[in-house]
Parts: structure tokens; C-alpha cells; sequence
């Protein structure tokens, strides 16, 4: 599994949302600024959201957009699938996307990418909104650290 930017947006875009949600709706302008994406390219996500009914929006000088669910009622599996599709490392484990491919031929492997698959799964079907926002105060600086390996 591989996040795609328009699911990083969305989840970014969502978390600023669920830390706001007792305010009115939110411009598209507000929210990309404060999470530093395209305002162009957030609109589009931000009508599938909305398309999908995780959002609400208003119209006109006090509109915008809000969350049409409660924090917690929203998993990061179902945000990924929704934008990315599968959460398998491979289509051929995947439970909702399946699509035969080569690695099927090794069963070996085949195992692996199951447990990656089951493992992914279980954590983002089971973390919510809410779960990372009561896990980081609100605007939190992530300090990026390069990884060897």
C-alpha cells in the first residue's frame, strides 16, 4: 500500500475538520492554507468527500465545509480506500480489489503479503479521526527524520 497525495490531503484536510468541528464550515482557502495544499486540487477532494457523505458544505460568504460524521465515526481505512483503493501490498491479497498477479505463483510470499495485508488493515480500520487527534495537540510540528536502512 502506497498513500497517493489526494489521500494524504484528504486525511490531512479531515483532521484539521474533526479539530474544529464546533465551528461554522470552513473554507476550502482556510483549510489549505493551514495544511499547505493546492486550493484547486483540495476542491476536488473535497467534493468527493462530500460526494461520499463525509462532509457537509454551505454555499455563500460564510460557507464551506464541515464534517457530515462524527470524528469517531471515521476510520483512515475507509478514507484510503476510498481515494487509493486497495490497502494490500498486492491486488491479489487484497479482500476488496482483488486482481490476479504473478507473485500468486509463490505461496511463500503469497503468506507475507496476507499478514502485511491483515496487519495495514486492523490498524487503519481501528484509528479514527478522533484517535489522532487526541494523540497529537492541534498544530503540531512533525519533525521529519531520514531513516538508513
Amino acid at each position: 500500500m502506497k498513500l497517493t497525495c489526494r489521500s494524504e490531503y484528504a486525511l490531512l484536510a479531515l483532521v484539521y475538520l474533526a479539530r474544529r468541528r464546533d465551528e461554522e464550515y470552513i473554507s476550502v482557502q482556510t483549510i489549505a492554507a493551514a495544511q499547505q495544499i493546492p486550493s484547486k486540487f483540495l476542491e476536488q477532494i473535497l467534493l468527493t468527500l462530500k460526494l461520499a457523505k463525509y462532509l457537509n458544505s454551505s454555499k455563500g460568504k460564510k460557507g464551506g465545509f464541515r464534517l457530515a460524521k462524527s470524528p469517531d465515526r471515521i476510520s483512515l481505512a475507509e478514507i484510503t480506500r476510498l481515494f487509493d483503493g486497495a490497502l494490500a501490498p498486492t491486488e491479489s491479497v487484497s479482500k476488496y480489489f482483488y486482481v490476479p498477479t504473478p507473485i500468486e505463483k509463490e505461496r511463500g510470499l503469497l503468506a507475507l503479503f496476507k499478514e502485511v495485508r491483515d496487519y495495514i488493515a486492523a490498524k487503519m480500520e481501528n484509528t479514527t479521526l478522533a484517535d489522532v487527534c487526541s494523540s497529537s495537540p492541534d498544530n503540531e510540528t512533525v519533525e521529519l527524520q531520514t531513516m538508513t536502512l
